[in-house]
């Protein structure tokens, strides 16, 4: 940002757009499985995602950008998840919660998807079975992190 001679703030505006994006990243309820659980939590009080900005899980991937995958997906769940992406406006971003949605997890099987990057690209992966809720609170914050300086993913949130 550059200081006019009239204390004014100037901003490139595409600078401006990345910041009030990342201020108000709206997620998908893709809740799939037990780390669900933790998932739903978020919004409570103890959490309150709100103060980041993304207080209300939005039900039509028309009104979400951001998708957090939880849970173990299905060969059958798959092409359900990734016409919802599809569905998703330009830009998007996807978080893989739990150790089920980014490898499959201990369901090594053939029902099972060895890993949620195998249909759609992910962002951020949170670790864990099941992640804690801070896990899935820094992950957005990692989101919005690359939605400021305009990067795109593939982290691993350790928190």
């Amino acid at each position: 940002m550059e200081m006019s001679a009239n204390n004014l703030f100037l901003a490139k505006i595409d600078e401006a757009a990345r910041w009030a994006q990342s201020s108000s990243v709206w997620p998908l309820t893709m809740g799939l499985a037990c780390c669900a659980i933790e998932m739903m939590v978020v919004p409570a009080p103890q959490y309150d995602i709100s103060r980041i900005g993304s207080e209300v899980f939005r039900s039509s991937p028309r009104q979400a950008d951001l998708m957090i995958v939880s849970g173990r997906v299905s060969n059958k769940m798959a092409p359900i998840v990734r016409r919802l992406y599809d569905q998703m406006a330009e830009p998007k971003w996807v978080i893989s919660m739990g150790a089920c949605a980014s490898s499959g997890g201990v369901f090594d099987n053939y029902a099972i998807l060895q890993g949620i990057d195998q249909i759609i690209p992910v962002d951020v992966y949170v670790p864990g079975c099941p992640p804690t809720p801070d896990g899935l609170i820094y992950a957005i914050n990692l989101i919005q992190q690359q939605i400021r300086t305009g990067g795109r993913g593939g982290i691993f949130a350790r928190a």
